[in-house]
C-alpha cells in the first residue's frame, strides 16, 4: 500500500467516518427491529443479540473517532433509525430465515465497502485502518453465521437480498455527504 504524495487526491477520512458510523448505527437499528419481533430466548434471537452487541461496539468506536476528529454525523440519522428498525422488523416478521437473509445481504455490502475503504486508506491512517479491518472481520462472521442459519432458504431470497443490497449501496452513497 502506498502513501499519499503531492498530486494525489486527498483521502476523505471524515466522509469515511460519517458513513461508517451511519452504517453501524443502521445495523444496531436493524437488529433492534429483529429482536422486537423475534423476542428473547430463541436460537435466532441469541444470534441476533450477539451480533447486535458487536455492532454496538463498532458504533461506539466510530462515535469516539468522530468526536476526537470533530466529524459531524450524517443528517440522515433519523431516517436510518426508522428505516433500519423497519427493515429488521419486516424481515423478522417474514421469518427467522428472512432475518438471516437480511443480515447476509447487509454484511456482504459492508464487507465490500470496508474493503474499498482499506484500499483507499492504504497506510495513511493506521488507527482507522485497524478499526475497519477488525470490524470487517466481525461483519464477515455475521454474514457467515447468517448463511449457516438458513439465509438462502428464505422465501424470495434472491429478490429480498438484491433489494436489501441495493438499499445498502444507496445508503452508503448518500451518507458520505449528507
Amino acid at each position: 500500500m502506498s502513501r499519499w504524495t503531492p498530486g494525489d487526491q486527498a483521502i476523505d477520512t471524515a466522509s469515511m467516518l460519517r458513513v461508517n458510523q451511519a452504517g453501524e448505527y443502521g445495523a444496531t437499528r436493524i437488529y433492534a427491529g429483529q429482536l422486537a419481533v423475534l423476542g428473547r430466548g430463541t436460537a435466532a434471537s441469541h444470534l441476533v443479540a450477539r451480533m447486535a452487541s458487536q455492532e454496538q461496539r463498532h458504533l461506539d468506536r466510530f462515535n469516539t473517532l468522530m468526536a476526537e476528529r470533530r466529524v459531524r454525523p450524517t443528517l440522515l440519522q433519523p431516517l436510518w433509525s426508522i428505516a433500519g428498525f423497519a427493515l429488521g422488523a419486516a424481515t423478522a416478521l417474514l421469518s427467522e430465515k428472512a432475518a438471516m437473509a437480511c443480515t447476509e445481504a447487509v454484511e456482504t455490502e459492508i464487507d465490500r465497502h470496508y474493503a474499498d475503504q482499506l484500499v483507499e486508506l492504504g497506510d495513511s491512517d493506521p488507527i482507522l485502518s485497524a478499526d475497519i479491518l477488525d470490524f470487517q472481520a466481525e461483519e464477515l462472521e455475521h454474514r457467515d453465521t447468517a448463511r449457516e442459519h438458513g439465509a438462502a432458504e428464505a422465501a424470495g431470497y434472491p429478490l429480498l437480498t438484491a433489494v436489501i443490497r441495493a438499499g445498502c449501496r444507496a445508503a452508503i452513497t448518500v451518507s458520505k455527504r449528507i
